[in-house]
């Protein structure tokens, strides 16, 4: 009897051997044929089977596995994950037994599916596919977890879907994780177009150098994106009601990064959206005590400011921010804008006269003086700029100057700056 029983056992375990051996085939021969639907049921069939397969067979059934569902990328997103962690896995199995039979093929497939994520998640967040964005930013990160920026852009394009709850999740990963998103970019001037040119790393640039077609290396430490990321969790907690959570997150970034003004305008903005603009403009002056001479934080302040309808605030920070930094456009474009704005009410409410009375005509006429006030005044911002930087190749700046003289009936200087803008637009 023992004999029979042990025959039986020896058959049973000859059996089990063939039908692994015959699904693993049934899934190589399906993908050879690029047939993924044949190959994922054989998966399924074989999956069954694992536990009595032997270390080679199993890290040969992971690496087919992960193929199979990931069919040259027209996987489904489910299916992607499965593909990834069944790479994941294998590697894992061979690095146990110390046998790396598929681990350098499994590193090759990973790093092109990453290439093709990258091509495609760009590709969306460009045509403002932002949901799709996200979801591939995110699988990203999860192919190379040492690539935490892919995370970073996952939360930037759920947060501009306006997906809050997804971009919150990020958010507190890159917080948790400790992501300040610093590196240093590199950068040098082209002898032949005379314009600088970025460049990936710094063996590149410099290889560029040395062959003496650049010239003037220059290192340039981006900005942490630390206050950005407390400041979106604590706006979307904000968003969700929950304002608490909102002052402690910048209060606990706060404690770890004192001296980071962007912070301090973060919880200004905070604030803000609270409705407490008293306290909201304490935090804006007691920024600006950190560095006054800075033209990015005046200009930050003004910008701030000025979303919160605080017009004196912004007026002060962007005039400030030109006498630091002369030739700061933008600082300009806002100072002209408010301006305009205040023109743009006017106008409004000029629209709202209906009667013909002479009255109605005189109010009419009033408000109308005004308005034009207001546009020259606009328009007289953006001159002195243009006089202050004569050599300025900024569309933006004619184009508003053209709006205006358009909306004050001057069509000369209107022709004469939509051509300049136009000029700069070309490349001229």
């Amino acid at each position: 009897m023992k004999k029979l029983m042990t025959l039986v056992l020896v058959f049973t375990v000859t059996a089990v051997s063939f039908a692994q051996k015959d699904e693993v085939k049934a899934i190589e021969k399906a993908l050879k044929n690029s047939n993924f639907a044949d190959a994922k049921s054989a998966v399924s069939a074989a999956e069954g089977l694992i536990g009595n397969m032997d270390d080679k067979m199993k890290a040969k059934f992971l690496f087919l596995k992960a193929q199979a569902l990931y069919a040259n990328g027209a996987a489904s997103d489910g299916d992607i994950d499965k593909a990834i962690n069944a790479l994941e896995e294998l590697k894992n199995h061979e690095s146990s037994i110390g046998k790396l039979r598929y681990t350098e093929d499994a590193n090759e497939m990973k790093i092109g599916m990453i290439n093709s994520f990258i091509t495609k998640a760009n590709s969306d967040f460009e045509t403002k596919n932002y949901k799709a964005a996200a979801i591939k930013f995110e699988k990203l990160y999860k192919m190379s977890p040492k690539d935490t920026t892919y995370l970073y852009y996952a939360a930037s394009s759920a947060v501009t879907d306006q997906d809050y709850d997804r971009a919150l999740d990020y958010y507190i990963q890159l917080k948790n994780l400790g992501y300040s998103g610093e590196k240093m970019n590199y950068y040098a001037t082209n002898k032949e177009t005379g314009e600088e040119d970025y460049f990936n790393d710094k063996s590149t640039r410099d290889f560029y150098v040395k062959a003496k077609s650049h010239i003037k290396p220059r290192d340039v430490k981006s900005e942490p994106k630390t206050a950005e990321i407390v400041k979106n969790i604590a706006l979307i907690y904000v968003q969700n009601g929950e304002t608490e959570k909102a002052i402690s997150a910048i209060k606990d970034a706060k404690e770890e990064n004192p001296n980071d003004y962007n912070l301090i305008i973060s919880e200004a903005n905070i604030y803000t959206k609270m409705g407490n603009n008293e306290k909201a403009s304490e935090l804006f002056k007691e920024a600006l005590k950190k560095d006054p001479n800075n033209p990015d934080l005046n200009y930050s302040v003004g910008i701030t400011a000025m979303d919160t309808d605080q017009y004196d605030v912004a007026k002060n920070a962007f005039e400030q921010t030109l006498k630091i930094k002369p030739d700061y456009a933008n600082a300009a474009l806002n100072l002209s804008y408010m301006e305009v704005k205040k023109g743009n009410k006017i106008n409004d409410e000029m629209n709202e006269i209906v009667g013909n009375s002479a009255a109605d005509n005189k109010r009419y006429e009033e408000l109308k003086a005004q308005k034009n006030e207001l546009f020259e005044l606009g328009a007289e911002i953006l001159e002195n700029f243009v006089s202050n930087n004569p050599n300025l190749k900024n569309a933006d700046i004619y184009n508003q100057l053209a709006n205006i003289y358009s909306a004050l009936g001057e069509m000369d200087k209107f022709k004469l700056n939509k051509d300049k803008a136009k000029a700069i637009e070309s490349g001229n």
